[in-house]
Parts: C-alpha cells; sequence; structure tokens
C-alpha cells in the first residue's frame, strides 16, 4: 500500500493535536496556569503540622477555588509551619480577623488543600496579615497509631 503525502500529513497533525490536548489536561489537573496571575494578595498562617500540603495547592471558600498556596516555611520562632497564601485580590478587606483556616483532604488520600471559613468579626484581614485560628492536617498514620495504640491497651 503506498502513503500519500496528505496522509501522513493528517496523521502528523491529528498526533500533534493529540500532544496538545495532552498538555493541556496535565496542565488544568496540576492547577498550573499560562496566563499571568490577575490581582491578588497574600496572608500569613502557622500551622503545627501541615501534612503533605505542597505549594500550588488549592485555597478555598464554600468549595469554591479562591487561591493558591505559595510559600512554606518553618518558623523558626514557634516551630511551626507558615504558609504564605495567595488569594484573589477581590477579597482584600472583605475576610473577618476571626477566618479560620484549616488544612482539609479531598477524599480518603486525595490531595491537601487549605478551606478558609469567614468569622462574624467587623474587622477585616489587610495583605500581608496573619490568619490567627487554624486547625492542622489529619495525617492518617497517626489516626492509625492512635487506634492501634487504644487497641492495645483495651
Amino acid at each position: 500500500m503506498k502513503r500519500s503525502k496528505t496522509m501522513e500529513l493528517g496523521v502528523g497533525l491529528f498526533m500533534l493535536v493529540g500532544i496538545l490536548g495532552l498538555v493541556f489536561l496535565g496542565l488544568r489537573v496540576s492547577g498550573l496556569t499560562l496566563q499571568p496571575p490577575s490581582d491578588t494578595f497574600r496572608l500569613q498562617a502557622n500551622f503545627g503540622n501541615i501534612g503533605g500540603l505542597s505549594p500550588r495547592a488549592r485555597v478555598t471558600m464554600a468549595g469554591v477555588t479562591v487561591g493558591r498556596v505559595s510559600e512554606i516555611e518553618l518558623d523558626t520562632e514557634w516551630y511551626d509551619a507558615r504558609v504564605v497564601l495567595e488569594l484573589d485580590g477581590e477579597l482584600e478587606g472583605k475576610l473577618s480577623r476571626d477566618t479560620t483556616a484549616a488544612i482539609l483532604t479531598s477524599g480518603l488520600l486525595g490531595e491537601q488543600y487549605i478551606g478558609l471559613s469567614v468569622g462574624g468579626d467587623p474587622e477585616t484581614l489587610q495583605a500581608g496579615d496573619t490568619i490567627r485560628d487554624t486547625q492542622s492536617a489529619v495525617v492518617l498514620e497517626e489516626l492509625i497509631q492512635q487506634f492501634v495504640s487504644n487497641m492495645v491497651n483495651e
């Protein structure tokens, strides 16, 4: 069977579209974007244990993604994890001072992300402020260890 130039060109275009589709899906799943970040502001939160939280993790409110984790570092004064959150600019001045940040897990063994819950304080957080009320990650290994030690002690 003799190959024609149009068939080779068609197969090449099909492969190119397939590869571009895989790259696009990979970027969407990983949370990376090719567009520059829009207007954002930063808040900090300190956690006793961040579990498997990583930079670029989602920050959500009521299940809606409102930002990303930009940095994670050790606070050498208190020996906690300092997490820097980069949030949508439209939220600046709208989050109350008693907003809570909790490290949550999507699914049983899924990715970890930060969930924000707004309080009722009339004073608001500004760029650079620290969220004081935080809940550390629930680490599955620690839960299993507690369960096993409780079973042995009974």
